[in-house]
């Protein structure tokens, strides 16, 4: 099945920034060869729907193994069986209202 999830991970660290962690969270998105989208709160990713959890349980694993103790990660998560869509076929069908 496939699925688009707009995906925010939160790692605490106990220090303000935690960029490093979230790069290599979207790292992980990244090598699943699946289309990503860095965006100012999360990424959004579009593919197999086991792709997606996969990269999401890796993401949890390495953080915690790289000694974060704490991880929230947010997901929403849409699917269709009507029609395939992209994150952009969304996009650009708002913006040909605009």
């Amino acid at each position: 099945m496939k699925v688009i999830a707009d995906i925010c991970v939160v790692p605490f660290t106990g220090q303000a920034s935690v960029r490093e962690q979230v790069a290599k969270a979207h790292g992980i998105l990244v090598e699943t060869g699946l289309p990503t989208m860095l965006h100012g709160y999360g990424t959004n990713i579009e593919g197999d729907y086991d792709v997606v959890m996969g990269a999401l349980k890796r993401i949890h694993e390495e953080l915690h193994a790289e000694g974060v103790t704490r991880i929230s990660t947010t997901i929403r998560l849409g699917s269709r069986t009507d029609k395939q869509q992209s994150v952009q076929d969304k996009i650009d069908a708002v913006q040909g209202l605009l």
